[in-house]
């Protein structure tokens, strides 16, 4: 099971955009697994009632959850997924309210879940600090049934160079919020 710290206390700015202000903080993670730990930054942006929060997050962790303790075989798939970087997205009304709905998207429930399913990946990319763009190789979208009050994406992006900084944007069509940007300084670092 998935362990998280918080460590950094969050720091609020506001960020001009062309629809409204955005307030934005960041806090540092843990993601620990199995006597293995790493530190990343989560990024949350507030708009309308929404908050919209993206952390990298290491590729060792979702290799070690899938493949177990062998490290040789860690070891050799994250060499050959070494460009390979995942981003773990999510949104939540502040008051916990299924954003599925239809007074949010202005889709049935099952349009809106077949979009966050199928075709949220074209409203995200990421720009690499040497300014190339690159799209979202794959999204999954975690369903859990209104159990927790979030939505949760899994975003894949291939071939960006590991020591690349990145710059997270994503174009809301879901809510229709406009543009997000969220600035990763650190690449994810094993503790």
């Amino acid at each position: 099971m998935k362990k998280i710290a918080f460590s950094l206390t969050p720091f609020l700015f506001l960020l001009l955009s062309c629809h409204s202000n955005k307030d934005t903080s960041t806090e540092s993670l843990h993601f620990t697994l199995d006597r293995q730990n790493w530190k990343s930054s989560r990024i949350t942006q507030f708009t309308k009632d929404i908050g919209y929060s993206a952390v990298e997050v290491p590729i060792e962790y979702y290799l070690q959850k899938t493949l177990g303790e062998d490290l040789n075989k860690i070891d050799s798939v994250s060499r050959t997924h070494s460009k390979d970087r995942i981003i773990e997205f999510e949104f939540q009304h502040v008051e916990n309210i299924d954003l599925l709905a239809n007074k949010y998207t202005y889709k049935s429930y099952d349009e809106s879940v077949q979009y966050m399913a199928f075709d949220i990946e074209d409203d995200f990319l990421v720009v690499t600090s040497s300014k190339d763009t690159i799209s979202c190789a794959g999204a999954h979208f975690e369903r859990n049934f209104k159990v927790a009050p979030y939505k949760k994406l899994i975003l894949y992006f291939t071939d960006v160079d590991p020591d690349e900084n990145l710059q997270l944007v994503y174009n809301d069509q879901l809510f229709g919020n406009g543009l997000f940007k969220f600035n990763f300084q650190d690449v994810p670092v094993k503790l």
